[in-house]
């Protein structure tokens, strides 16, 4: 569970990254001193900041921008993508349309999730079955969010290597049948300022799979976390740097040693907010279940825990949206 923290621990990772494909990175006092620090984070807060990461400012705010462009075009115009469970729920939905535990969240998005053929997961992949929906305007959106996943996904497998070390394992306890195939989620998401609406941007929840990287506005504070006090602690923007936080499926991977912390947006600012939230998941079809480290062994009785995490997922989105 997470504990009293009244802040977000910001961590380098570039230590990590220059040796995530060496084999030796374990010995490495550098690496081993990040690995300690993302055990740090993880078992405190659930969530950190991560610097050094490699991914260029420009494309950072890159694709704010552009997707800042898009939403300032006439619904009618966004409305062209619009999601529906048709190609697996991908494409834009308008202000209030995402629920989070059945309340509207006041915020409009564009989701896109790893693009699912026929049959590719059998029945427990067909609701996800379909393609993303790219816009054609504003021109070469798909071309920018195409290389920024791109990026993301390769960050995540870094830091992930990290995380397997903090957890006592290998590297590489997070590929293979866990996550060497990885399923991704990316989330475009504005909200309005508090001159149009003054509500909740998106309620209380946690994420689903492993690990999240936040790319926010580096001007609005919206984002806030819930600490075991119940207390909630704004994650500001640190310009330049990713939010990251651990999902459900993480939480099982490390027996409730790593908590999937409650997180909330509530945008007070009067300015428009952007933010670009990419999940990085095990594999559609992994039967997720603690690891057999000396640390997950040792932190109490909760290994009965288990699941599937394209179930797991399925089940949420198939609640997350209004019905028309």
């Amino acid at each position: 569970m997470a504990l009293d923290f009244s802040y977000i621990l910001i961590i380098d990772i570039s230590p990590l990254l220059a040796k995530s494909d060496d084999p030796k990175m374990a010995q490495d006092p550098e690496v081993l001193d990040v690995v300690a620090q993302l055990d740090k984070a993880c078992t405190q807060a659930g969530f950190f900041y991560v610097k050094g990461h490699g991914i260029p400012d420009t494309l950072l705010k890159g694709v704010r921008d552009i997707t800042r462009t898009f939403f300032e075009l006439p619904y009618e115009e966004k409305a062209k993508i619009k999601m529906t469970p048709a190609n697996g729920f991908r494409g834009y939905e308008k202000m209030g349309e995402n629920l989070t535990e059945g309340t509207p969240d006041m915020h409009e998005a564009i989701d896109c999730y790893r693009e699912v053929t026929k049959g590719m997961y059998g029945d427990l992949g067909k609701v996800m079955e379909g393609c993303n929906q790219w816009p054609q305007n504003p021109p070469k959106f798909n071309l920018v969010m195409e290389e920024y996943i791109g990026l993301c996904k390769d960050l995540a497998r870094k830091i992930m290597r990290g995380i397997a070390l903090a957890l006592g394992g290998s590297p590489y306890e997070f590929e293979g049948d866990r996550a060497g195939d990885p399923f991704w989620v990316m989330r475009i998401i504005g909200y309005p300022g508090v001159s149009t609406v003054n509500d909740i941007g998106c309620g209380a929840h946690t994420d689903y799979g492993l690990l999240t990287l936040l790319n926010q506005d580096d001007d609005i504070n919206a984002l806030q976390v819930k600490n075991l006090s119940g207390e909630w602690i704004s994650a500001s923007p640190v310009p330049g740097s990713f939010v990251c936080n651990i999902g459900d499926m993480l939480k099982i991977y490390s027996n409730g040693l790593y908590e999937s912390t409650l997180h909330r947006v509530i945008n007070n600012s009067a300015k428009y907010r952007v933010s670009i939230v990419f999940f990085y998941e095990t594999n559609f079809d992994a039967v997720v279940e603690p690891l057999d480290t000396y640390k997950t062994r040792t932190n109490g009785d909760k290994r009965s825990e288990r699941a599937v995490y394209g179930e797991h997922l399925v089940r949420k989105v198939l609640t997350n949206f209004v019905e028309e």
